[in-house]
């Protein structure tokens, strides 16, 4: 069966990485979301798939230079769906609280060894205090945040994001002992995928909001697929 993850909750439907996304994915019964996050200038992880402001909030300006109280105050509804009432950043700790999904992928972009180490620590910090340590994945493209999560918080599982095949995406996956490949759909060959799943790795391919195509890919055996329209996914494939 293949599993579906809400891409920044239901990116699709409503705002991105939003407190309301997340809650509109578990309306549909999914159970599973991807996310982003980057540090506040004061430590905290938010929820915002930018380094900047602009795009989402159209703020200027960079996550980093800001503190969490005030990227808390900035509504991020701007270049998404129609959305009546305000939506803020979201610190990680506020959808820890409100929202009950069964695995979270958290994806750490690009960063420095000093800030991919203070990442990596901080999200580990929270998801022992939140009681989910099992059910939490750090993701990312950088072998800077891999290898700071390898050797910084070894108890808390890894995923390789590969958009990309000029380096072996599973030679990668497995020098940093990761458990998931979140890999850009259009990577996912048969033989790809069957070689992944013999090395143990869970294939969850991103971002896949054709009917078609989920049913093309659930065929295939991935074992999720990362989707904006969560609704649409468990219609398409059953709810999973």
């Amino acid at each position: 069966m293949t599993l579906i993850y809400g891409h920044r909750g239901a990116k699709g439907e409503a705002p991105e990485n939003t407190l309301t996304s997340f809650q509109e994915c578990l309306k549909h019964g999914v159970r599973r979301c991807e996310l982003d996050l980057h540090l506040s200038r004061d430590g905290e992880l938010m929820v915002i798939h930018d380094p900047t402001l602009k795009r989402t909030t159209d703020r200027r300006g960079k996550v980093i230079e800001q503190d969490a109280a005030d990227l808390v105050t900035f509504d991020a509804r701007k270049g998404g769906p129609g959305w009546v009432h305000p939506c803020p950043i979201p610190r990680l700790e506020e959808l820890f609280e409100q929202c009950a999904f069964d695995h979270w992928q958290l994806e750490v972009k690009s960063a420095s060894r000093t800030r991919a180490a203070t990442t990596v620590l901080a999200i580990r910090e929270l998801a022992q205090r939140h009681g989910l340590l099992d059910k939490v994945t750090v993701t990312s493209s950088s072998r800077e945040v891999l290898r700071a999560a390898l050797e910084l918080t070894p108890d808390l599982s890894r995923g390789l994001v590969a958009e990309y095949a000029w380096l072996d995406p599973l030679k990668v996956a497995q020098s940093y002992d990761c458990r998931i490949l979140a890999l850009n759909w259009t990577l996912c060959t048969p033989e790809r995928l069957q070689k992944a799943q013999r090395q143990g790795l869970h294939v969850s391919v991103w971002t896949v909001n054709e009917p078609a195509l989920m049913r093309r890919l659930a065929d295939f055996g991935v074992d999720s697929l990362i989707t904006d329209f969560p609704g649409l996914a468990t219609a398409t494939l059953g709810n999973c």
